[in-house]
């Protein structure tokens, strides 16, 4: 049995501690990390002379070696393997024999673990970022079909004034852009190399943080030992970030969940991506969107998890930062699930647009335009608001729209209304009065397109950078 501690001890771990302190069976896929570490490490003991040329060279092509074969699964933990360092050692050992010990100078499992998580979470928020801009992608191409097609927005669920369809699906797409943004100040943050600060204290060998920094794609060092093996502000802004991209998910779920059923028929979903009933033969049901919407609160959950652990921990390292990795671990296994579902699920959906601009001047939408017009005029809002809040209740008496108010009825609200307000009340010119930046005309949505298409393509190539050395 390898193990990494033990010397004081006259017997080995009871069973029930054993079961309950292994960790290998989630933190096996921080090996290639691990890994790049040991290499890294290696060389800085070459450099303090505490390994000479020979047994690097050794030391080295054994780590390449056993990378390898941790990537082919020829190579793979044991039920007596306590951790991933413990059973990354036996591989070393295994082949290097007495030599491979060597390599555990000067570093210990505090500062190994906190290098290995901010290495695989460097490396997996780029993949991450990746398949934000996928789900980015599908709704930019909806909305570049539907720069002027009218929709009905709403507030409060109600009805509230028209807007293209296009905004609609592009104010789903700043969230998106937040979280990537969000993702890269993270990685400023996260950029910084806990090895080298051993246990807590640092080691009294001849060791250079900064160059196994460098070696492993970090902009810094540690600037406090204690603080370096204890930090896990990177892991909870990190759940902090999916969490909140899963909320914005869940929106967008709901909406989908919305446009999709029989009340508002706006959308359609193509049969890859939808699912039916075993009872009901004529269901249709956006699982993908219900599911996205559910998957929120599994992240957020994570995210309180490791709050909640990380809040009453006296420096430095104590044994309940173990909890520290499943939940990211899981709230990445969640996102890559479920963003190329939503992706593909946009990118497919049929958009009913005689059914939208159908929609869009219903449940009196337009009234806004007759006080904007009555303003206009010279009319001050706050009369404005009540001349058209009268129109308004005329209207819902007569049960018509109002548009179909007669000449007199006009009149009879008040004076300063004529025959010529009709000249607001279509969507069409409630649209095109919309010019300012970052409103619902046709031409600000087509200027907000364009500005999107080029923030992703940024993002693109953010997603596709390499930092951590493989």
């Amino acid at each position: 049995m390898t193990r990494l501690w033990g010397g004081r001890f006259a017997d080995g771990p009871a069973e029930a501690l054993a079961r309950l302190s292994v960790s290998v069976h989630f933190d096996w896929r921080l090996a290639p990390y691990d890994l790049a570490g040991s290499r890294a490490h290696a060389r800085v003991l070459a450099a303090a002379g505490l390994l000479d040329p020979d047994e690097l060279g050794r030391m080295l092509a054994a780590i390449d070696d056993l990378d390898a074969a941790v990537a082919t699964g020829t190579f793979r933990p044991t039920i007596e393997d306590e951790d991933v360092h413990t059973a990354l050692e036996r591989g070393l050992l295994e082949r290097l024999g007495a030599l491979g010990g060597k390599l555990r100078a000067g570093r210990s499992r505090n500062d190994q673990v906190a290098t290995d998580l901010r290495l695989y979470l460097r490396d997996h928020a780029r993949d991450l970022a990746g398949r934000i801009t996928e789900l980015a992608d599908a709704l930019t191409e909806q909305a570049a079909r539907h720069v002027d097609t009218p929709a009905p927005g709403m507030t409060h669920v109600q009805h509230a004034q028209p807007v293209t369809f296009g905004h609609w699906l592009l104010a789903h797409v700043q969230p998106l852009l937040r979280d990537l943004d969000r993702l890269r100040d993270w990685d400023e943050r996260t950029s910084v190399s806990p090895l080298g600060a051993g246990a807590l204290a640092g080691s009294g060998l001849p060791l250079d943080p900064g160059a196994v920094s460098k070696e492993l794609g970090f902009k810094t060092s540690f600037a406090n030992s204690m603080d370096a093996v204890s930090d896990r502000d990177f892991v909870a802004e990190f759940l902090f970030v999916t969490a909140l991209l899963g909320v914005h998910l869940s929106r967008l779920g709901e909406e989908v969940v919305l446009w999709t059923s029989y009340e508002f028929g706006w959308v359609e979903l193509d049969d890859a991506f939808a699912t039916g009933s075993s009872i009901m033969p004529q269901k249709k049901n956006a699982d993908i969107a219900e599911l996205a919407r559910g998957k929120a609160g599994r992240l957020i959950g994570g995210l309180v998890n490791v709050l909640t652990m990380l809040k009453g921990l006296p420096l430095t390292y104590d044994r309940d930062m173990q909890e520290d990795k499943e939940p990211v671990f899981d709230a990445l296994d969640t996102l890559t699930l479920v963003l190329p579902a939503l992706a593909g699920m946009i990118s497919t959906m049929t958009v009913r647009v005689d059914r939208l601009a159908a929609s869009a001047p219903v449940g009196f939408s337009l009234a806004t335009e007759v006080a904007d017009w009555l303003v206009r005029k010279g009319v001050p809002f706050r009369d404005a608001h009540e001349i058209t809040g009268q129109l308004v209740a005329l209207c819902s008496v007569r049960e018509c729209e109002l548009h179909e108010v007669s000449d007199t009825d006009l009149t009879t609200v008040s004076e300063h209304l004529d025959p010529s307000v009709r000249d607001v009340l279509t969507v069409k010119s409630a649209l095109a009065a919309r010019t300012t930046p970052g409103t619902t005309g046709p031409g600000p949505v087509a200027d907000q397109l364009a500005s999107v298409l080029d923030q992703l393509k940024t993002w693109h190539a953010w997603a596709e950078e390499s930092v951590v050395p493989h």
